[in-house]
């Protein structure tokens, strides 16, 4: 093997020249190149076997879905993710998934330890988007009975678990550029299940004839062309233009809009001006605001240095949001997972915010077919969840949910209170 992941099997595209010289060199190829007559699998046995003890379960030939840790802690009634507190899902109703494991970057947070392949175009055999969607669905059901009989497991919320009603298509590599992208959402609501979809903003083309997703982000990773060259390590050449390209087709969609903003101390954190001058270009309806996740590793590239305190965060929002002023407002934050949320004030009436998302509503906006906006389908935000207005030093946390600290007795008792007593509201639209 050359290049690219020692036993893995793959060989990174940047590779690939140095790859060929040396082969020219032992003359092995006789200065030629061969092309397969088939695209090949993008999972290799090695790489699914990493990616099994990962936890991950394989579906197709490119694709994956994992039971998140959130949809786990709110079965128990232990609190739901940032998406629970700024929109309004259910996180034990959500499904995190991806139609492709390949990305165009290898980011210096990446959760993944770079263990899934890379390209800049799909070269692979390509999966039917029905395959996927069952095998979704399937898979992921089976990982929520796996919970039966864990303890403080919520039974209405195990047996309500069975219906998914979300998908987060941001578990590792790059959603979009699925061939069969389009049909895959439009399935996902023929489903009724509503999409939030993350995107690296490497692919302007396949951004821009995307059809409407429930919320669509573009990852935002440094304000200069010089930071996000060292933190993504992107392999297009032009990948400033086209991580530009993709800010201004984001201005133009109807759908509700994201900027997600992942802080690294010591890489990203420098140039506040230049966030805002993005988000006065693309307009985003939304911007997260996230500390990077110390994911550790045999050779982690970051360290505990590198992540940012919630206070942090909150400091770097507010500067951020000081310089766009004029039509934005810190919305919501979630210290649990050192997030803040960043709204358009379009989305605020009096003094209440609407950041949560009306999804019976959207699913008959995208079934209808016609042109829709971000406004047709938002809610009111509950208080406990506007920023400032909860209960002092929960964050953003629901109040119907428990704090849960290993260790403090005030918690431990949980696991011995019958499950009837225990809250169990579900938290999205019925």
């Amino acid at each position: 093997q050359e290049g690219g992941d020692k036993g893995s099997g793959l060989t990174d595209l940047e590779d690939l020249g140095n790859v060929v010289a040396k082969m020219k060199k032992k003359g092995g190829t006789g200065g030629k190149v061969g092309i397969a007559a088939a695209p090949k699998p993008m999972l290799n046995d090695t790489l699914a076997a990493s990616l099994t003890k990962q936890g991950y379960k394989l579906v197709g030939t490119h694709s994956g879905v994992k039971l998140c840790r959130w949809t786990k802690a709110m079965l128990r009634g232990r609190g739901g993710c940032y998406k629970h507190t700024f929109y309004g899902i259910a996180s034990y109703q959500c499904m995190e998934a991806t139609p492709s494991l390949a990305c165009a970057n290898k980011c210096v947070f990446c959760w993944r330890h770079h263990k899934n392949p890379v390209g800049t175009h799909w070269r692979w055999q390509v999966d039917d988007p029905e395959l996927l969607i069952k095998g979704f669905m399937h898979n992921h059901r089976a990982m929520i009975r796996e919970m039966r009989g864990l303890p403080g497991v919520i039974p209405s919320r195990l047996q309500e678990a069975q219906t998914i009603r979300h998908c987060a298509l941001s578990l590792v590599g790059e959603p979009i550029i699925y061939p069969h992208i389009n049909t895959f959402l439009n399935r996902l609501h023929e489903e009724g299940i509503s999409s939030f979809l993350v995107s690296n903003a490497q692919f302007p083309a396949q951004m821009e004839d995307l059809v409407p997703c429930t919320q669509l982000y573009v990852s935002i990773d440094a304000s200069n062309a010089a930071e996000l060259k060292e933190i993504d390590r992107p392999l297009f050449k032009d990948f400033w233009q086209r991580f530009l390209d993709c800010i201004d087709i984001l201005a133009n969609k109807g759908q509700r809009t994201v900027f997600r903003l992942t802080l690294v101390k010591s890489f990203n954190m420098s140039e506040v001006e230049g966030y805002a001058e993005l988000i006065r270009r693309g307009k985003p309806d939304f911007v997260e605001i996230k500390g990077v996740t110390f994911t550790g590793g045999n050779k982690p590239q970051l360290g505990m240095t590198n992540v940012p305190w919630h206070q942090e965060v909150v400091d770097f929002s507010s500067a951020v949001c000081s310089l766009v002023s004029d039509e934005y407002e810190i919305a919501s934050e979630h210290a649990h997972s050192c997030a803040v949320l960043i709204a358009h004030k379009k989305f605020k009436k009096g003094n209440d915010w609407y950041t949560w998302i009306d999804f019976p509503k959207f699913l008959q906006l995208a079934e209808a077919g016609k042109p829709f906006n971000s406004m047709d389908y938002m809610a009111r935000t509950p208080e406990w969840a506007v920023f400032g207005r909860g209960l002092p030093g929960d964050g953003g946390f629901d109040p119907n949910e428990v704090h849960w600290r290993k260790g403090d007795s005030r918690t431990s008792s949980l696991a011995s209170t019958p499950a009837s007593t225990r809250p169990g509201t579900p938290s999205s639209f019925a």
